[in-house]
């Protein structure tokens, strides 16, 4: 709810049709999806315990988990070179960001969130599974379904987790070389009063990049994907449930603007 009065408000008020909150309102999109693929069957399990799904469903739901997985850390990303440009590069920004480049943007964070996940998904569900069919988990993610196969998974494992060290690395490096350089901005900022409202705008992005990223490295920095699954379904948990209803009041729902 809180995400789809994000895109409505966006879309509505267009003293919010700016690069930040079209970009915001795709995060917004891509969160609604992303938690689709799974709070509803994870309620199907608790509420009225159908604990079973196809087979195509959870390689389905496995795959749409990750490729929207990896556009929001895109996503993620692009924000924050969005603060450094509005911060650091405020006369360039209009002419930088205008509404086809902040299209061509979000559809660039979707094509390389499908070809980065589309390989390793697909060389596991040509794996064998011919032993259990019960996972100690919620919802059919890889290393769950790694866990399922009786076949040999290694070079799938170590092709998802150098993808997973690419991912991180890279929207992690882009947002610390951002965030220093907005630092460095506010710090040179003449008045008390300037550098507190300069760096409101920043904190709340931060706030929840802290939150995805320390979840995420948690659960997908490990080599071995089928070691320690019942630590990772309560880290899993907490990115997929906590880290998502905040998204919306941090990011957003706190501002003057939107107000």
């Amino acid at each position: 709810m809180g995400n789809i009065l994000i895109i409505t408000i966006t879309w509505a008020d267009h003293h919010l049709q700016t690069p930040m909150y079209l970009f915001l309102s795709s995060f917004s999109f891509s969160e609604c999806c992303f938690i689709t693929t799974v709070i509803p069957k994870l309620l199907d399990i608790f509420l009225v315990g159908r604990q079973s799904i196809y087979f195509a469903a959870c390689f389905t739901q496995d795959f749409i988990f990750l490729f929207l997985g990896i556009t929001v850390f895109f996503l993620m990303a692009k924000l924050s070179v969005d603060r450094y440009l509005a911060i650091c590069k405020p006369l360039y920004y209009p002419t930088i960001k205008n509404p086809r480049m902040c299209f061509l943007l979000v559809i660039a964070c979707l094509a390389l969130g499908f070809i980065l996940m589309v390989v390793p998904v697909v060389m596991l569900s040509y794996s064998s599974f011919c032993g259990s069919h019960i996972i100690p988990h919620f919802f059919y993610n890889f290393g769950p379904l790694v866990y399922l196969s009786c076949s040999d998974t290694r070079y799938t494992e170590m092709l998802a987790f150098v993808l997973d060290l690419f991912i991180l690395l890279t929207s992690l490096i882009i947002t610390i070389i951002t965030y220093s350089n907005i630092v460095i901005t506010i710090v040179q900022l003449p008045s008390a009063k300037e550098k507190k409202k300069t760096f409101s705008t920043c904190s709340s992005h931060l706030i929840v990049l802290s939150l995805i990223y320390g979840s995420c490295v948690f659960i997908y920095m490990k080599p071995k994907q089928m070691k320690r699954l019942n630590s990772n379904r309560e880290a899993t948990l907490v990115n997929m449930v906590v880290t998502t209803l905040l998204n919306p009041v941090i990011s957003t729902l706190q501002n003057k603007q939107v107000h």
